[in-house]
């Protein structure tokens, strides 16, 4: 059966440069074109593509991007951003958010994962999607599109090292970070409201703090992160209240004040809270 449309040309536009094919498009192979289209300057577009069409738009490409926010606490007590020093230009010898262009035969989340551990040398990292920015304009190159993602880690746990086209990589403290390229900036803004905003619908703090800890040490990470001092009693007493947490029979040891009850987080209640949300009013 032809998949030729009605009043079709047997002719077909070839899609990377607008020129007319002089391939006959044959009803008869599944509207397939028999001879193949002219030379031109344009990479040939894989068979599954040559499908028969009344015409086609010519659109420009943008090219396609990831930037990864990731997200580190020190010492329980300062919120870090992961930056890289550019090598190449643009905005060569700046720092900017890790990141690169997507490869045609990967994922986004595979191009990001790719990108993190090139960069900063950084694996195994949860990340999540944030947003996609596309003002025209926030790369001097071309038209690019960039799809950004967001990760909370522990510092202890990854350690970095620059790579491919970055020459540095460091962690930067949230309120003290330098200028940023493009618009990354604006990324970082928009991971910490959406950071913000989760932390009264979803659980934190796993990915961020030791294995046991301190109630203070997870209000001191709630404020860090929310940027305003909570009420102790009320933040225990709603903490408490949603079962995620485990009290173990130790407290701190060599601290120089009245050692504290170590808490942990029951994985299972954690996992499962996250899963369905909550709301979380400090």
């Amino acid at each position: 059966m032809s998949i030729l449309p009605k009043d079709s040309s047997p002719y077909r536009q070839h899609s990377l440069c607008s020129e007319p094919s002089s391939g006959i498009i044959n009803p008869g192979s599944g509207g397939v074109l028999t001879s193949p289209p002219p030379p031109c300057e344009a990479q040939p577009l894989p068979s599954a593509f040559l499908v028969a069409m009344p015409y086609t738009y010519e659109y420009p490409r943008p090219a396609l991007t990831v930037d990864c926010v990731i997200f580190g606490l020190d010492d329980q007590t300062t919120l870090k951003v992961m930056l890289i020093r550019r090598s190449l230009p643009p905005f060569q010898g700046q720092w900017a958010l890790p990141g690169g262009f997507v490869h045609l035969q990967e994922s986004l989340d595979e191009a990001a994962q790719r990108e993190l551990q090139e960069e900063t040398g950084m694996t195994d990292v949860f990340l999540e999607q944030l947003y996609t920015f596309g003002a025209p304009g926030r790369d001097p190159r071309d038209r690019v599109v960039s799809v950004a993602y967001y990760a909370l880690v522990n510092l202890a746990e990854h350690p970095v090292q620059a790579a491919t086209d970055a020459s540095d990589a460091a962690w930067f403290p949230m309120d003290a970070l330098p200028p940023l390229a493009f618009d990354h900036a604006e990324i970082v803004q928009r991971a910490i409201a959406r950071l913000k905003g989760k932390v009264r619908y979803e659980p934190i703090g796993f990915e961020l703090l030791p294995q046991k800890f301190t109630l203070s040490q997870l209000q001191k990470l709630y404020e860090t992160i929310l940027g305003q001092l909570l009420d102790k009693r009320n933040f225990r007493k709603k903490i408490l209240k949603m079962g995620l947490l485990t009290e173990l029979d130790e407290t701190q040891a060599n601290v120089p004040h009245r050692a504290a009850r170590l808490y942990q987080f029951d994985e299972q209640a954690y996992l499962a809270l996250r899963e369905r949300g909550f709301n979380f009013e400090i």
